[in-house]
């Protein structure tokens, strides 16, 4: 057994990212829980050919270990992967991280007021962790959608999800079959399509991409940028600036949405000469109601020989053919599914089971839900990071991390000994701000189905719809009356060092 003041569950940037905030705030008694062998969480898992970052590789980090050594304006995912490594070693975590070690049951011990986490793995025996707080920071995309395809069985093919990438699998002058068009496909797509045989595309609903552009960042600009570290943060309050810019388009403001839509046409028309491919690559929904992809390879792909686009969803399989929603058949000897992620109704939520014996998913039966988006009626003591409302469609997803994780640790840090349990008011309250806030949004409106709102209630779920700014400005405005007053305990909690 071990016994801790924090338990955090998940070792990718979310959990890296509040053991530093931990740390920062005075709190040393943490354990750092992972399942896999190393850390890294999504940068970790998935390897497929092609894969990088889609946000400017230096907003995409943490902001007290900037990193002058990426190799250019987008990150590949090897070198996001190994940056984490480094960010563990250079604060000195690694003794706080237990690998191979993955949460199978977390419980709050109502007569004990603490966690208990059953914990196991690979090599190691199952195994108690009893900690006063809990924080989930699994991540959002860490369980692959496979979607349920008659006869999937049937196929004799490699058969694997793009965040499983089979690297043994023999691909090289073979005919691949590359299920979706989302942020992974249009990576996977071109870099499969200069080795395979031939690579069959099935789309069930095209995607607005606009121009990826960057560069590759030379030996000089590397030594810059390590000898002048006010250069490096420049950049990175440029791309910040540049990235609340781009809520406006994202969201919907008409005339901003607008000129992006137009930006993302002229793309189309400059790479996709065949006005019959070019209409069948053109969404029939508002510019930002999906997630927005960046790809200046994908294009000529899809327009070389080397691509058959196939505009329907997979209807069913028989042995090595696929049989397409419009009727076409297709012969083909491996099969990615490029299907996306268990977003909305998160894995984790099975696991863990609150003050009146609800679990998380049964609590989130109509879609997640949270104070500040981090912590959860009837759940006390736990933060969930990544999680309700803290995704970005328009900029880093780690600075929401840091906000969160700084927040979390703010409240830890003032907690003295008290149990911290949401008002459910305060959640309700939180909710129907979120959704006046999304209402007129894109994703809300824009005619499409995205993977940020939750279809059982049709709630924006996943987004925060706002700036990073404006999240930042409301976990300031969160002073501890979120929580309701612990009756063995006087005064209240507040968080800016005043009891009431």
């Amino acid at each position: 057994m071990t016994r801790v003041e924090v338990a955090v569950v998940g070792a990718g940037f979310a959990g890296i990212g509040m053991a530093m905030a931990l740390r920062r705030a005075g709190i040393e008694d943490f354990v750092v829980l992972e399942r896999a062998a190393s850390v890294g969480g999504t940068w970790r898992d998935n390897t497929y050919p092609g894969i990088a970052c889609d946000v400017p590789s230096h907003l995409y980090g943490f902001a007290a270990h900037p990193n002058p050594s990426w190799s250019g304006t987008y990150a590949r995912g090897d070198e996001i992967h190994a940056y984490l490594e480094h960010v563990v070693d250079a604060e000195g975590l690694r003794d706080r991280v237990r690998l191979r070690t993955g949460m199978q049951r977390a419980r709050w011990d109502a007569g004990r007021e603490v966690w208990l986490i059953d914990v196991g793995g690979a090599g190691h025996a199952p195994d108690l962790v009893v900690a006063d707080a809990l924080v989930l920071a699994c991540g959002r995309l860490t369980e692959p959608a496979i979607p349920a395809l008659e006869g999937l069985e049937t196929f004799p093919g490699p058969v694997f999800h793009s965040a499983r990438w089979d690297h043994g699998a023999p691909l090289a002058g073979r005919r691949i079959g590359v299920v979706g068009t989302g942020a992974s496909a249009i990576q996977i797509v071109p870099a499969l399509a200069r080795t395979a045989a031939h690579v069959t595309l099935f789309q069930r609903t095209p995607a607005w991409i606009v121009p990826r552009g960057g560069d590759a960042y030379s030996d000089a600009d590397r030594a810059r940028f390590a000898a002048h570290p006010e250069a490096l943060e420049a950049l990175r309050a440029d791309l910040y600036a540049e990235g609340e810019e781009r809520f406006a388009s994202r969201s919907g403001d008409s005339a901003a949405a607008a000129e992006a839509e137009a930006i993302a046409r002229a793309h189309l028309e400059a790479q996709i000469a065949d006005p019959a491919l070019r209409a069948l690559l053109t969404p029939d929904y508002a510019f930002g109601c999906k997630r927005v992809l960046l790809s200046d390879e994908f294009y000529p792909a899809v327009a070389s020989e080397d691509v058959t686009l196939v505009p329907a969803a997979v209807d069913r399989i028989d042995g090595a053919t696929v049989l397409a929603a419009d009727g076409s058949h297709h012969d083909l000897d491996a099969l990615v599914l490029a299907t996306g992620f268990v977003s909305t109704r998160q894995p984790y939520a099975d696991l863990v089971v609150g003050e009146q014996e609800q679990t998380l998913a049964e609590h989130w039966s109509e879609g997640m839900t949270a104070f500040a988006s981090t912590v959860v009626a009837g759940f006390p003591n736990l933060f969930v990071l990544n999680g309700p409302n803290a995704s970005l469609g328009h900029s880093s997803s780690v600075l929401m991390i840091e906000e969160q994780a700084g927040y979390a640790a703010r409240v830890l840090q003032a907690r003295a000994g008290r149990v911290l349990r949401v008002d459910p008011d305060a959640e309700r309250a939180y909710t129907d701000e979120i959704a006046r806030a999304a209402a007129s949004t894109r994703w809300m409106t824009g005619g499409c189905r995205n993977w940020y709102v939750d279809d059982r209630s049709g709630r924006l779920t996943l987004l925060w719809p706002g700036t990073v700014d404006a999240y930042r400005a409301r976990l300031a405005r969160a002073d501890g009356s979120e929580f309701l007053p612990d009756p063995a305990l006087t005064p209240a909690l507040t968080l800016d060092g005043r009891t009431a």
